[in-house]
């Protein structure tokens, strides 16, 4: 079964009811209730307080419903997420509910099955009153399960290949040209990218990814996506804690992916440029070293003094060879930092935006989307911070004092003056499960990357 089936037009065909109350209204609903309900509720001991499900008996045998206490805002995409794992298979329906949750219904029934043997889990089918925004619904669910997958995918079976084979079929779906640039062609053009990359095995040899989709004479969006697929550390390895979850390091390419899927999916009317740059931060004897200055694609030399402090070089690159598009946009995502993780935790992935109307737009479009940014300052202060005494620049200030927002000030650099830019260090990850979002791979800031997208170009 695909999402698609999971959310169907209730055209008044036989299926459960699914009753959601709020805490302040549970003792009201549950004196509605006939008897054989009370005493359904008293047996689960259920008390009202948010989060309390149960099956109901209804008049006759095969007769049953289920009832949900929610607290979450009636536009939450998570305020019923939870009933597609507790209920058994079959269809349902809200009767008392708006059904903003939908997504939710769509995403807590996600599994990453690749590697188990499991038999799929059987469906749980929502019908709504809504169908207009089926197709939407579905396509969100889609793009978010994308990023889930290949975050979830471990980097034996994910490596720069794998994601160009990804930016592949995107670009046959929706009629895109794809460019990719490999191994030693990128040491003129793309540096960085090389550098960072040589020291992978010929199978894994660094890229930059390129997919360029719609009518030249539109508005020219780049979206940027962080494709280390597996991170050692490079020599400054890091120890095994650090480098545990390291196949998520290719999280900002997979939230770029799902974004310009959505962008094609819906026809806007954007020029979009897609650039992954795709490597393995490995080690071998031509690792790049902590000292080496590297030269940029943009001219600028950066001293390396750190080679854990690899995604914002690729970055550079591939930020440089967006800017000489013109684009008006360009939104970059990776999970570039800890320090991002210790500021604002799993959660809250940081917005960084010289650009008031762009953060304003995100940070709208996420708070309504239950979807959130934070945002967070491009203190021009700290810019001092990235001086080096032998280069331009150098990639990881000493001290790592304000990390997450010296490596955003280090990324500014390498974006073009007058260009709307929001730099997005999302951890890709959720170390805890919650409802509708299972413990793993999980994308963040896409919903509200894709509204401000629709809202901005007028779709």
């Amino acid at each position: 079964m695909t999402f698609a089936d999971l959310l169907q037009p209730d055209r008044g065909q036989p299926a459960r009811d699914i009753h959601v109350v709020t805490p302040d209204a549970w003792t009201a609903w549950l004196a509605a209730q006939p008897a054989r309900g009370r005493a359904a509720v008293a047996a689960h001991a259920l008390t009202g307080k948010a989060g309390d499900k149960a099956i109901l008996p209804g008049e006759g045998a095969e007769d049953w419903s289920a009832v949900l206490v929610c607290d979450d805002p009636v536009t939450s995409p998570w305020r019923f997420a939870s009933m597609g794992g507790f209920l058994p298979p079959g269809t349902y329906r809200l009767t008392n509910d708006p059904g903003a949750g939908t997504l939710g219904w769509l995403l807590g029934q996600y599994r990453f099955g690749r590697y188990r043997k499991d038999a799929p889990a059987e469906p749980r089918v929502l019908l709504t009153p809504d169908p207009a925004r089926i197709a939407e619904t579905v396509r969100l669910a889609q793009a978010t399960a994308l990023v889930r997958d290949l975050v979830n995918t471990p980097a034996s079976d994910m490596g720069p290949a794998d994601l160009e084979a990804q930016a592949e079929a995107l670009a046959k779906r929706h009629g895109a040209t794809l460019t990719v640039t490999r191994g030693d062609a990128l040491a003129t053009g793309y540096p960085m990218i090389h550098t960072v990359g040589q020291a992978a095995s010929r199978d894994r040899h660094p890229r930059l990814i390129e997919l360029e989709w719609g009518d030249p004479v539109h508005p020219r969006v780049a979206l940027v996506g962080k494709g280390v697929t597996f991170d050692t550390g490079g020599l400054d390895i890091k120890p095994a804690a650090g480098m545990k979850l390291m196949k998520k390091d290719m999280g900002g390419a997979a939230h770029a992916l799902a974004l310009a899927g959505l962008v094609m999916a819906a026809n806007l009317p954007v020029r979009l440029h897609l650039l992954i740059p795709a490597v393995e931060n490995s080690i071998a004897g031509d690792a790049f070293r902590p000292g080496d200055v590297l030269r940029s694609r943009a001219g600028l030399t950066v001293e390396n003094t750190n080679t854990d402090a690899e995604g914002r070089l690729i970055l550079a690159d591939a930020l440089t060879k967006a800017g000489e598009g013109k684009p008006e946009l360009i939104l970059d995502y990776a999970t570039l930092t800890g320090a991002a993780r210790v500021a604002l935790g799993p959660d809250l992935p940081p917005l960084f935006t010289d650009d008031d109307a762009l953060a304003e737009a995100l940070l709208a479009a996420g708070t309504a989307l239950g979807d959130p940014l934070w945002r967070m300052p491009l203190w021009d202060g700290y810019d001092a911070d990235l001086k080096s005494d032998i280069a331009d620049m150098v990639n990881a200030p000493d001290g790592g004092l304000a990390g997450a927002i010296t490596a955003a000030l280090f990324l500014r650099r390498f974006v073009p003056k007058g260009v709307a830019w929001a730099h997005l260090d999302v951890f890709a990850w959720r170390p805890t499960a919650k409802a509708g979002r299972p413990k793993g791979g999980d994308a963040y800031a896409l919903r509200a990357a894709y509204q401000m997208l629709k809202d901005r170009y007028g779709r």
